[in-house]
């Protein structure tokens, strides 16, 4: 019979404490072989005999297999926890643990990020409509004006909206609504274009152009109306909650020469006087202030009216554009960019044409803790406190 060794009753083979045994080791019930005392290639052993060892995602402690998506109430001990819908295939990795308020992000699959909700503020302005175009014109009204932030008035007399209430992972598509052109002769201004916050899950949120000026028909109704030329058309009314009317031509003063200015966000605009009034031009109505940026801006002028030997009416406070004037000669001016202005309306001088409406804007205020770095469409991005203002000039998309 072979003789036998008994591991546990080997103390040493040399003075450096090595043995080198040619034959397999049975290890007597209860012993262990420390790691540092096994060099060179491992036998081949079955699997059953490791320990220690999950055979499965599901048994790894840094993961989780389910039937149903985590919540922002699932709470797992650290980040790059994993958790795998085996239903539906998502899977997610969790990049943010705090309790109750965790986030989710999704690696896989066809669902979105998930996370808590938090509030977006939002200020979208219209585009202004142009003025009325020569021989007499009245004022384009500014683009319509909704506003969510700091309970600040939106236009037409309408109360502060409320803040979107979103989460991580939805798209929010974003149109900046472009100004309208100018009226060409005895032609309406043309209305400025809708500015529009859209996403899943989101009532859309749309501001209405403004309405162009008429020359010899009546102002075109938008956010904000068009104002007129003649005291026998009727001015363009503005949108409920976003605009003001544009201004009337005061009765039996006859037409053409005293037109009256569009509707801005806070006002009507004003009353032409026309040729029995001293040709003095109706100014269009003024527009809001607003801090969502970090300090206060005013937006959302109307356009002025047209004069020919009197006062031309003033641009609306907010980048409303003013009328022209025939004697002497004084051009119309377009609204300002970026502030949904009205544009101004042309006089009788083929020279003397109107100017085009002010683009839009759209205006995004969320907490900057909350903020994704997620855009498109080139916004500019800022800072006021411990929020993060996006700002769009041109249409593009956040995704929160």
């Amino acid at each position: 019979m072979a003789a036998k060794i008994k591991v546990d009753e080997i103390e040493t083979l040399d003075g450096a404490g090595n043995i080198t045994l040619n034959n397999s080791i049975t290890m007597a019930s209860g012993k262990t072989l420390p790691a540092a005392s096994l060099t060179g290639t491992l036998p081949a052993i079955s699997g059953a005999n490791l320990t220690g060892i999950s055979s499965s995602i599901a048994g790894m402690s840094d993961s989780t297999v389910s039937t149903s998506n985590p919540t922002v109430s699932t709470n797992p001990s650290a980040t790059g926890h994993l958790w795998i819908n085996k239903s539906t295939g998502d899977s997610y990795i969790a990049t943010d643990v705090s309790a109750g308020a965790n986030v989710w992000t999704n690696i896989g699959g066809q669902g979105g990020n998930i996370g808590p909700a938090y509030s977006l503020d939002y200020l979208v302005l219209g585009g202004g409509g142009g003025g009325g175009g020569f021989y007499y014109g009245g004022g384009g009204g500014a683009g319509g004006y909704r506003n969510s932030y700091n309970s600040e008035t939106s236009g037409g007399g309408g109360s502060s909206e409320t803040a979107i209430s979103t989460t991580t992972g939805v798209i929010y598509s974003v149109v900046v609504g472009t100004g309208g052109c100018p009226g060409s002769p005895d032609q309406l201004g043309g209305n400025g274009g809708n500015s529009v916050i859209s996403g899943t899950g989101l009532t859309t949120i749309t501001s209405v152009g403004g309405g162009g000026g008429g020359s010899t028909q009546d102002g075109a109704d938008g956010g904000s109306g068009g104002g007129i030329a003649n005291d026998s058309d009727d001015p363009g009314a503005g949108t409920a909650n976003q605009g003001y009317a544009g201004g009337t031509i005061a009765s039996g003063s006859g037409s053409t020469t005293g037109g009256s200015g569009g509707g801005g966000a806070s006002a009507a605009g004003g009353v032409g006087l026309g040729s029995g009034g001293s040709h003095a031009a109706g100014a269009g109505g003024a527009g809001l202030a607003s801090s969502i940026t970090g300090s206060a801006v005013t937006r959302g002028g109307g356009g002025g009216g047209n004069s020919y030997h009197g006062t031309q009416g003033a641009g609306g406070s907010g980048g409303g554009g003013s009328g022209a004037k025939g004697s002497p000669a004084v051009q119309a001016t377009s609204g300002t960019a970026n502030t949904g202005g009205g544009g101004g309306g042309a006089c009788h001088a083929s020279t003397m044409v109107a100017g085009g409406g002010g683009s839009g804007t759209v205006i995004l205020r969320m907490p900057t803790a909350n903020y994704s770095g997620n855009t498109s469409g080139n916004p500019t991005v800022s800072t006021s406190g411990s929020d993060t203002i996006i700002l769009f000039n041109a249409s593009g998309s956040y995704t929160s």
